[in-house]
């Protein structure tokens, strides 16, 4: 289960799920009743590097935010080209995003959505904006959000989710275009 409070987002999972992986912590509630919404308490507190399992049919694990990028520290945005080159298989598929559509509940809140899995567990995906590949200029924030597939369309263009308060989808666009990052963790 998920909750916003205001502009706050909280998130919390299931007893007995361990959605981390390596040195990231995370405190799982116990889910057995009482105040907030059913949850005694258990409110969870997502630190970096946190894996969230949301129970896809695939078995993978979404990171619970988006890539920093050292070389663009005001929007974190990477071409297509710096995204593969910087992480390889750990950027999703065409398909692990479709996936993400299809399986999950999104909820547009404040220039962000929700993304709330079959098991309850959820990740929140901000609305960015994107830098233009032509002109480099940078548009749509708190608007539109958008990030990098792992796979290409063609010589010079490459899939990405491209989502905003109307609705998501899979869009082809110009490898050289600024967008964020979200990694997935592979069964």
């Amino acid at each position: 289960m998920a909750l916003f409070l205001g502009a706050v987002v909280c998130c919390t999972e299931k007893e007995n799920n361990d959605n981390t992986n390596g040195n990231n912590v995370v405190t799982n509630g116990d889910n057995n009743g009482g105040d907030n919404g059913g949850n005694n308490g258990g409110d969870t507190t997502i630190v970096n590097n946190v894996w969230v399992d949301l129970g896809l049919p695939s078995g993978t694990k979404w990171k619970n935010e988006n890539e920093l990028n050292a070389a663009d520290s005001v929007y974190n945005f990477y071409t297509y080209d710096e995204a593969v080159a910087a992480f390889g298989d750990a950027l999703p598929t065409k398909e692990q995003f479709q996936e993400l559509i299809d399986e999950c509940e999104w909820w547009w809140n404040n220039g962000k959505y929700m993304v709330i899995g079959p098991n309850g567990n959820s990740i929140i995906l901000p609305a960015n904006g994107w830098r233009n590949g032509n002109n480099g200029n940078v548009g749509r924030i708190g608007l539109d959000g958008n990030c990098w597939s792992s796979t290409p369309n063609g010589a010079d263009a490459a899939w990405r989710l491209g989502f905003d308060s109307d609705g998501k989808n899979m869009i082809s666009n110009i490898r050289y275009s600024g967008y964020s990052v979200r990694l997935v963790q592979n069964q």
